[in-house]
């Protein structure tokens, strides 16, 4: 099965078009205001809908509460929304359960005693995604992690790669881990939340080729 792909961090049309023209199957939109990626709820809204039915949209939120978890997901309508801050496995559930949504949760994988606790989440989320543990932000740090963690892991939940994947090493990080699924946000970009096409393309040539 091909690997599939999620460019995270959107902003313009334009980059949308792109990551549907390279093949990507997901792309991420960011309502975390500390991020350089972030966009308002208006913004998001008239991506998604300028995306639907071309490519799936994850919708990025980070220990948001209860109102603005109600009314991104009410107003944005994505495909799958990304808990990526400290949700616990219970609120991941709920949330699953009350929306009818698709939810992905991102660990910070730090060690193997990571990896077992993300057996708490088991049947509470649909996808786990590993991502380089958090710093100042939670995600998109452009950093990555050791990958070696995952190599050979019997995972119980279906499971994606993210934490500084770029065009040059995502192919590699692909062999190393065996990623169903991969998601890049500061690996192509030119700048802090300035996507670059030609990246966006790049990467989804090395991953399709992996």
């Amino acid at each position: 099965m091909a690997t599939q792909i999620k460019i995270c961090g959107l902003s313009t049309p334009e980059a949308i078009d792109v990551a549907v023209d390279a093949g990507a199957t997901h792309i991420g939109l960011n309502l975390y205001e500390p991020s350089p990626r972030y966009i308002p709820l208006d913004r998001a809204k008239e991506l998604a809908e300028y995306a639907r039915g071309r490519i799936k949209t994850v919708l990025l939120l980070v220990n948001a509460d209860a109102e603005l978890t109600t009314s991104a997901l009410t107003e944005v309508r994505p495909d799958v929304v990304q808990f990526h801050g400290s949700e616990t496995p219970e609120w991941v559930d709920l949330v699953r359960e009350k929306v009818g949504i698709e939810t992905w949760k991102a660990v910070g994988l730090r060690d193997a005693g990571t990896l077992e606790r993300c057996a708490k989440f088991t049947g509470n989320v649909d996808r786990l995604l590993f991502d380089a543990p958090a710093k100042a932000l939670p995600g998109g740090t452009g950093e990555t992690f050791a990958w070696d963690l995952l190599a050979g892991y019997q995972h119980q939940v279906d499971w994606a790669l993210a934490g500084g994947l770029t065009p040059e090493n995502v192919a590699t990080a692909i062999h190393q881990t065996g990623a169903p699924k991969v998601d890049t946000s500061s690996g192509v970009e030119s700048a802090a939340g300035v996507k670059d096409m030609d990246l966006i393309r790049a990467f989804c040539k090395a991953a399709q080729n992996a």
